[in-house]
C-alpha cells in the first residue's frame, strides 16, 4: 500500500523491490542492492522519486507571499536558483519542508508525496487577496533523482539542486563546516517530468550509460551525509535546530513569519532539547533497528531511530534524535526485533547546543531570568 496512491511504472521491471514506508509506490531495489549504491555514488545511476509531491505556486505576488509565510527569503530568487522551506507552527515546530525552484513563471514546490495536499491545502487557506493560485499538480509530473552538482538550465526541465550542505545566505549551522561535512560527498538534484514521460526519461539515462537504483540506495547516502527529512526526522516537537536544518532552510535576519520567534530565542538565547546523531550499528548479528526503534543508555530511553540504511562500504547506519544530554562518546542500545544492538554515535549537533554565530553571553539583565547560553525557557518549545 503506497501513501499517495501512485505506483510507479518502473516497478514492473525485472527484479523490482517494492519499497516500504514514506517510500511506498518506487522501487527499494531492483536486484542489486550494493550495484545500484555504488553507481549512484560514482554518478552513474538515477533514482525513481516518483512518490514525492509537486505543488506549484503561479501568479505576480508568489515569491513575496511565500517569504512571508515559510522559513526562507524568497523576495530575490532568481529563475533557476534551488533553495528549501519550512512552514512551521506557531511554536517553531516544523510542519511541513519543501525543495524550492522558481522557472521564472512558477515556484515549484517539492515535498513528501503524503504531504503534498496538505500544504497546497494550507497555502490556499493563507492567500487571502493576493494575486498567487496553488496547484497540487503531483498527478501531472514526477522526480527523478540524480547525482550531479548541477542546477537547472534554460531549456531544461524544471530542475532542484539540494544546497545541503553549504550554508545558505542569513543561515547559520551547528555541525561541522561544509568543507569537513559528509554531505559533501553527495552531490543530488531532483528533475521534473511529466508522469507520463518517466519510463522515456529514465530510459533516455541508461542509453547514455547510467543505471537504473532504488532507495535503498538514495537512502544510504543521505543517511551518511546527515541529510535531514521531513519524513523521517520530523515529528510533533521537532524544531530546526536540532537537524541543523538552519544551514539551508531557514534565514536568520528575514522578516517576521509563524514560529519566528522560537527560531530566534533557541538560536540567540536557548539549546535545542534533542539533537541529531548518525548511527554505526552493530551489524554481527545481521539485526537492523526499524524506524521509531527506542534507543536507550543505561536502561533509560533518550531517543529513536529516525532513518534506516546499509551502507556498501559503512555498513548498517542510522539516523536518530536523542536527547541533548546524551554524551557523544556513550554507546548506545538500540531496540530490534530479536534483540537490542550497540551503536556509536557521530556528532551531528553538538550537545552543547551553540551555533557558531551565536551571539556572547551577557548575564541575565533583571532577577531570576536565565544568562544567555544557560538554556531557554521550556515554554517555548
Amino acid at each position: 500500500m503506497t501513501t499517495t496512491g501512485r505506483t510507479s511504472p518502473l516497478l514492473a521491471r525485472h527484479g523490482a523491490v517494492e519499497a516500504s514506508g514514506p517510500d511506498a509506490g518506487v522501487a527499494w531495489h531492483y536486484g542489486d542492492p550494493v550495484g545500484e549504491q555504488r553507481a549512484l555514488q560514482t554518478g552513474g545511476a538515477v533514482v525513481d522519486q516518483s512518490h514525492l509531491g509537486v505543488v506549484r505556486v503561479t501568479g505576480p505576488d508568489r515569491l513575496g507571499w511565500l517569504n512571508s509565510i515559510t522559513s526562507q527569503d524568497l523576495t530575490g530568487l532568481a529563475p533557476r536558483t534551488s533553495t528549501e522551506l519550512l512552514v512551521l507552527s506557531p511554536h517553531g515546530h516544523v510542519e511541513h519542508a519543501a525543495a524550492v525552484v522558481d522557472d521564472g513563471e512558477a515556484t515549484w514546490l517539492v515535498t513528501e508525496g503524503s504531504h503534498a495536499a496538505d500544504l497546497a491545502a494550507w497555502l490556499d487557506r493563507m492567500k487571502f487577496m493576493l494575486r498567487v493560485e496553488i496547484a497540487d499538480v503531483s498527478a501531472e509530473y514526477a522526480a527523478l533523482g540524480e547525482p550531479l552538482d548541477a542546477e537547472g538550465v534554460e531549456g531544461e526541465p524544471v530542475t532542484w539542486r539540494d544546497p545541503w550542505p553549504r550554508v545558505a545566505a542569513g543561515g547559520t549551522r551547528y555541525g561541522p563546516p561544509e568543507d569537513e561535512h559528509p554531505g559533501r560527498e553527495r552531490p543530488w538534484r531532483l528533475v521534473l517530468v511529466p508522469r507520463d514521460e518517466l519510463a522515456d526519461a529514465v530510459a533516455a539515462r541508461e542509453a547514455a550509460g547510467w543505471r537504473l537504483a532504488g532507495t535503498w540506495a538514495s537512502e544510504a547516502l543521505r543517511v551518511e551525509a546527515w541529510r535531514p527529512r521531513l519524513a523521517t526526522e520530523v515529528d510533533h516537537r521537532s524544531i530546526p535546530h536540532e537537524t541543523d536544518w538552519l544551514r539551508t532552510a531557514v534565514h536568520l535576519h528575514k522578516g517576521c513569519y509563524r514560529g519566528q520567534e522560537t527560531i530566534a530565542r533557541v538560536h540567540n538565547l536557548g539549546r535545542p532539547p534533542r539533537r541529531l546523531v548518525m548511527l554505526h550499528l552493530d551489524g554481527s548479528g545481521h539485526l537492523l533497528p526499524l524506524p521509531g526503534a527506542e534507543v536507550t543508555l543505561d536502561g533509560r530511553a533518550v531517543g529513536a531511530v529516525t532513518s534506516v540504511g546499509r551502507h556498501h562500504e559503512l555498513g548498517p547506519v542510522a539516523l536518530a534524535v536523542v536527547k541533548r544530554s546524551v554524551p557523544a562518546d556513550a554507546v548506545l542500545l538500540v531496540d530490534c526485533e530479536g534483540g537490542a544492538i550497540t551503536a556509536g554515535q557521530e556528532t551531528v549537533v553538538p550537545g552543547e547546543g551553540v551555533s557558531v554565530d551565536r551571539p556572547a553571553a551577557r548575564g541575565p539583565v533583571a532577577r531570576g531570568l536565565t544568562p544567555r547560553g544557560e538554556g531557554a525557557p521550556s515554554s517555548m518549545l
